[in-house]
């Protein structure tokens, strides 16, 4: 490849790297399999939404197809797990590899250096801090409710005392999270939860840590400007920026231009650029391709926003929107949530993407909806009546039925 990309070259190569260019298999495999997925995405965001499903089980379901969902509960809260609960790119799942790489962001945390509220609760309550510390030592795994003192409700300054100690020495490393209940953290010392050999690895310095970071970054999106690898695992400017010299001294990434985009990029060494594209996947809308919104809009020409938590009168597409990707494009969002009681998977409003055609778009949409609620263990798949795409959307899934 020359220094100059043209802006398919760059999104051919960024969805090769998210293992988003060819078809899914035919079946998705074993354990192994999603084992290496994770590790070639090097972090799976974990947040609370729940109104389809989690979102950390979906990027497997975009790359994987149908993989039962204990495969990943195991690799992350099992026995023998192959994952890790951490601050990587906001709360995440990782490979335990990675774990001593993030050593340096746990130093810097018990020294006050990381999030300002955590970081002053830590300076004016460290008396408070290693007494609960001492509790779990004696006790074995806890949850945020064991601390409570008072009424539990969402959000920051709504967590009780408690639960902010938990999180400060959550993210010093001083304690892992076990496992989940529901979807609430089981905290333990980080020496009982972490695998011997993982809390045995030594622990690199900090500037080879974070050069390793970021080769995870870019191997994961193949191209990638500085701001993009720098959001990849949340580094700070300064060290991300003086990461990248570094490697491109080393050769292990390479300057280069890219058509459309304002700033320089960067190519992982070994990035591929595939010429033929047959995926069709949903994707979360906090999957790791579209996690950078003013990456996304780069790579497809689309401005994709999270509407999660915009205002219901100023959103466009709808609550929880999944863009479909069909070859190397964008061609439809629709707004999806699992109706558990009455065993539906309802399609609340389905846009077609400028561009797009319906005719090719809605069958291949209709295919993944069916297989995605088959995954989710429902049944029919109901489509409400908005957006330009759900009149043709509902003709081919009640057609499909009917047959």
């Amino acid at each position: 490849m020359s220094d100059d990309l043209s802006a398919r070259q760059a999104r051919r190569i960024a969805l090769a790297a998210q293992g988003l260019a060819a078809a899914r298999p035919a079946a998705p495999g074993s354990r192994r399999r999603l084992r290496g997925l994770a590790g070639r995405l090097g972090a799976i965001q974990i947040d609370s939404v729940n109104v389809l499903v989690r979102t950390h089980y979906l990027p497997a379901f975009s790359r994987l197809g149908a993989y039962p969902r204990e495969w990943l509960e195991a690799e992350a809260w099992g026995q023998r797990p192959g994952l890790f609960e951490y601050w990587g790119h906001e709360a995440s799942l990782m490979p335990l590899e990675i774990q001593p790489l993030l050593r340096w962001r746990m130093q810097r945390a018990r020294a006050g250096e990381t999030w300002s509220g955590l970081a002053r609760f830590g300076r004016e309550r460290r008396d408070y801090i290693d007494q609960v510390l001492a509790q779990i030592e004696r006790r074995g795994p806890v949850t945020g409710g064991d601390f409570a003192d008072g009424p539990r409700r969402p959000g920051w300054w709504n967590w009780s005392n408690g639960k902010r100690a938990l999180e400060w020495l959550f993210w010093g490393g001083l304690i892992a999270v076990k496992t989940r209940r529901g979807f609430e953290r089981v905290y333990d010392l980080a020496e009982r939860v972490l695998p011997r050999q993982v809390a045995a690895a030594p622990t690199p310095p900090p500037d080879e840590a974070q050069r390793r970071l970021v080769m995870i970054g870019a191997r994961a999106m193949g191209v990638a400007t500085e701001g993009d690898l720098r959001d990849y695992f949340r580094l700070a400017v300064a060290d991300a920026r003086q990461r990248i010299a570094e490697l491109v001294e080393a050769g292990e990434l390479r300057a280069v231009r890219v058509e459309g985009w304002p700033k320089h990029a960067y190519l992982a060494e070994g990035a591929v650029l595939p010429r033929r594209f047959a995926a069709a996947a949903l994707v979360s809308p906090f999957d790791n391709l579209i996690w950078r919104r003013e990456r996304a809009e780069r790579i497809f020409g689309a401005r994709i926003r999270l509407e999660v938590y915009t205002p219901a009168a100023r959103r466009e597409h709808g609550y929880y929107v999944l863009p479909f990707l069909l070859g190397e494009s964008i061609a439809a969002r629709v707004d999806l949530k699992s109706e558990r009681k009455s065993g539906r998977l309802l399609v609340q409003a389905a846009h077609l993407e400028p561009g797009a055609e319906a005719g090719a778009t809605a069958p291949a949409l209709a295919a993944e909806l069916r297989r995605l609620a088959g995954w989710l263990g429902l049944g029919e798949v109901g489509v409400a009546r908005r957006g330009d795409l759900a009149e043709a959307l509902g003709r081919e899934l009640a057609g499909a039925e009917a047959g």
